[in-house]
């Protein structure tokens, strides 16, 4: 076996997964205001962008051919309520950056998230009734509108990532009767209330709003694989155009056992915190941050993605245009 490792020419003629730009989507953290660019702490090279700058920064996703950006905004607090009403404002902060994105880099894929958590006062993703509980019709409600709201603005792919009981035959029959025929559907299908999201609650600035409360009454147990096939099935069976596994690397199973069970289009969300740990130890030199983010990309192609949300997007992008 050791005469094919021996030259990088056999390692090249034998590699079985490889990585290129078409596999990355680069999540982007959008803002109000003019010329402003805020760091997130817990995501060192991260950052929040007001609009303008927002497109300077996507314009390095083009150069890098870089195939769609996936935009989460960060929501003023006057302007959150216990239901997240502004997610459905034709007006907001995400139909407004869609139709930027979309007149200023037409041939570029863009990607909005359909939840309520960036928008809701308890940082929750849905309307909750007098105890705290998360209500899945009545959430549904306003993911349709949120849905429409985007789609109308112009964006290719919808994303709920909400993990609400029926949201994407709903989203689809209210796409379809608009007209929206076009506008694709990635259902976060298999989505696990993870430890893993801090750093994007910060992000989106819905962490201090969930305070010390939990997602677990709707995103999926950890310790569960049946129920992820179970949930992308109905997904699926609703119209969902791809699906997405979320968190990443601890669920490298999940992934292969989606892609092996229904070989649809399986998408694969390198999450916040697994890019802060990442980060991290490559700062304080225990690991060497290129040969490491190249290593666990490419596990994610090797176990059956067809497509990683990664906030190493770029920087991947131009280690792959040097070569590894």
């Amino acid at each position: 076996m050791r005469r094919m490792r021996r030259d990088e020419f056999s390692r090249r003629l034998r590699r079985e997964h490889r990585l290129t730009t078409d596999d990355l989507v680069c999540p982007v953290f959008v803002i109000e205001g003019r010329n402003r660019v805020e760091p997130v702490s817990s995501m060192p090279g991260v950052n929040r962008y007001s609009m303008d700058r927002l497109l300077t920064h996507v314009a390095q996703c083009v150069k890098l051919g870089l195939p769609a950006v996936a935009v989460f905004p960060f929501i003023d607090k006057a302007l959150k309520t216990a239901d997240g009403r502004e997610a459905a404002n034709p007006k907001g902060l995400v139909p407004r950056t869609v139709a930027a994105l979309k007149k200023r880099f037409p041939d570029l894929g863009v990607i909005t998230d359909v939840a309520l958590d960036p928008y809701t006062t308890h940082g929750q993703d849905g309307v909750i009734d007098r105890s705290g509980y998360v209500l899945n019709d009545e959430t549904i409600a306003v993911l349709k509108k949120q849905a429409l709201v985007c789609a109308a603005a112009g964006v290719d792919v919808v994303a709920p990532s909400d993990m609400m009981d029926g949201r994407i035959g709903a989203i689809r029959a209210a796409l379809d009767e608009r007209k929206f025929t076009h506008t694709r559907i990635l259902a976060y299908s298999a989505k696990y209330a993870s430890g893993f999201y801090g750093p994007f609650r910060d992000a989106v600035g819905s962490a201090k709003n969930l305070g010390r409360g939990s997602k677990h009454t709707y995103q999926m147990d950890y310790s569960n694989s049946d129920e992820a096939l179970w949930e992308v099935g109905l997904d699926l069976e609703e119209g969902a155009d791809m699906v997405m596994i979320k968190p990443g690397l601890p669920y490298l199973d999940i992934v292969r056992r989606v892609k092996d069970e229904f070989g649809a289009p399986t998408l694969v969300y390198h999450v916040s915190g697994e890019y802060a740990m990442l980060k991290s130890a490559s700062a304080r030199g225990w690991l060497d941050e290129r040969q490491c983010v190249i290593e666990v990309l490419t596990a994610f192609k090797r176990a059956g993605a067809d497509a990683i949300l990664t906030y190493f997007a770029l920087e991947a992008a131009g280690w792959l245009k040097l070569g590894r």
